[in-house]
Order: C-alpha cells, then structure tokens, then sequence
C-alpha cells in the first residue's frame, strides 16, 4: 500500500481539501472566507511546513507544522498543529509517512524539539503518538476567549 502514496507540501489548490479535512477533525464548519485567508498567510510562511498524502488525485492525509524560536529551549521548536488521516485509511501506515517528513525537516532545520498537542475527547491518539515515538512530558491549559 505505501508504494503508491504521495506526500508532497501542500498548495493553493488543496484549499478545498484541507478545508474539509479541519471541519471534520473539528466536527464543525468553520468560516470558509476566514479559513482560506488564514490557510494562505501559513502555507506562504517560510516557517511552516504543511504536507499532504494522496492515494491517486486523492487526498487521505493532511499535517501542518509551525516553527518558532523560543527563549527556554534557545533555539527552533516545531509543533504539529493539525494531523488528520481519513477514517477509512487509518492503519495504514499514512500517518507515520507523514511524521517521518516532519522528522526529516526537523532535522534538516536543527529543530531542539517537535510537540504536538491533542484535545482530550481524542483518548486514542495519545497511544498513536506514543507509538510514533512522542513523549507525554507536558500538560497544556487554555482559556477560550
């Protein structure tokens, strides 16, 4: 199965389809004009990094990575923000294809560390992450405004 997957970075083009793909890891509708002005300003940054997975012309995967120098790990940290897989092709091996790209940016930017943060209704993924080789070292609190 993984001979005929594609991960290439994400396009213009793929606004539709990652659009898609956050409604559904959210289990929302998010504001379309909004979303797209925002989906342009970060693929057009030079400090993120935002992947596809195709099988064929289809989209089955989508991740986004954002960097930024912090002053408590003096150098470039990286943080997956969104990760999504389509339901019907979990399992099989996308995910990890698309976390080894971010592996291998990571390392060709000398990053200190790569963090990913999950909403807690998402039981299952902390034994996903674990199993891609992540950490749970931290806890994060927020405020809604």
């Amino acid at each position: 199965m993984k001979s005929n997957i594609k991960i290439r970075k994400v396009e213009k083009q793929d606004l539709d389809f990652v659009y898609q793909t956050i409604n559904e890891l959210e289990n929302e509708v998010l504001d379309f004009e909004v979303f797209s002005q925002i989906f342009d300003e970060n693929i057009s940054n030079p400090k993120n990094f935002y992947l596809v997975a195709e099988i064929g012309k289809e989209g089955v995967g989508f991740i986004s990575f954002h960097t930024q120098n912090l002053l408590h790990h003096c150098g470039l940290v990286g943080e997956i923000q969104e990760f999504f897989i389509h339901q019907n092709y979990r399992g099989r091996g996308i995910g990890r294809q698309l976390i080894n790209q971010i592996l291998q940016y990571a390392d060709q930017n000398n990053l200190k560390s790569i963090e990913v943060t999950t909403n807690k209704r998402r039981v299952e993924n902390v034994l996903i992450y674990e199993n891609l080789g992540f950490g749970l070292t931290h806890n994060k609190f927020t405020i809604y405004k």
